[in-house]
C-alpha cells in the first residue's frame, strides 16, 4: 500500500520442506511486513511481551499462533521455550529478532542466545536474515511517520548445527 520498492535476494537458499529458524536484524516497524510479505514461508513469531498487551495487535498474535516472549520469571521463560519448541517440532518456521528490539540508530545490537538455544536443541538450521532499508522509511524514533525508501531483504545460506551444546550454539550465533 505504501509503494515502497522490495528486492528480496536468496530464496533460493531455503527448502520449502524444512523447517528453520530465522533471524534478522531489526531496523524498524516495517521489517515484520516485509519478512511476512516476501519470504513466503509460513512463520511464527517470537514477540516481546509488551506487544501481546496491545489492543487487537496482541490478540490477534496469540490466536494466530505467535509466541509472546516472557522473560519476568524462570515459569514464564520456560512456557515461552515450550511454546516454541512445539511450533518448531510441528514443521513451522520460527522469526526471531536476536537482538530483541528495534536499533535507535540503524546500527546492529548484540544477540540474544534464545534463538540459538532452539535451533541447537531441535538441531535445525539458522538462517539469517538481512534487511536494509527498514530503518529509513519508519525508525524506531519516528512517531508514525512514513518516509519512501526502498527495501531490501536478503536470505542467506542456512547455517546447519555441526554439534549440539554452548559451542555450537556459540557458532550459530557468530556465524548469523
Amino acid at each position: 500500500a505504501m509503494l515502497l520498492p522490495v528486492t528480496v535476494e536468496g530464496r533460493e537458499n531455503i527448502d520449502k520442506n524444512q523447517s528453520y529458524v530465522f533471524v534478522a536484524n531489526h531496523q524498524g516497524f516495517f521489517d515484520i511486513f516485509l519478512i511476512f510479505g516476501f519470504l513466503k514461508r509460513d512463520i511464527k513469531w517470537l514477540m516481546k511481551w509488551q506487544i501481546g498487551k496491545w489492543p487487537f495487535i496482541g490478540r490477534s498474535a496469540v490466536k494466530g499462533g505467535h509466541i509472546i516472549v516472557d522473560r519476568r520469571s524462570r515459569a514464564a521463560i520456560k512456557k515461552t521455550y515450550d511454546n516454541a519448541r512445539r511450533t518448531l517440532q510441528g514443521g513451522t518456521c520460527l522469526c526471531i529478532f536476536p537482538e530483541g528490539s528495534r536499533t535507535y540508530d540503524g546500527t546492529m545490537g548484540s544477540f540474544k542466545r534464545g534463538a540459538f538455544v532452539l535451533a541447537d536443541e531441535l538441531q535445525l538450521p539458522v538462517v539469517p536474515l538481512t534487511i536494509n532499508g527498514s530503518f529509513n522509511v519508519m525508525p524506531r524514533t519516528c512517531k508514525g511517520l512514513i518516509h519512501w525508501h526502498p527495501l531490501h531483504l536478503t536470505i542467506h545460506a542456512p547455517i546447519y548445527p555441526e554439534s549440539q551444546g554452548v559451542e555450537n550454539q556459540q557458532r550459530l550465533s557468530d556465524e548469523s
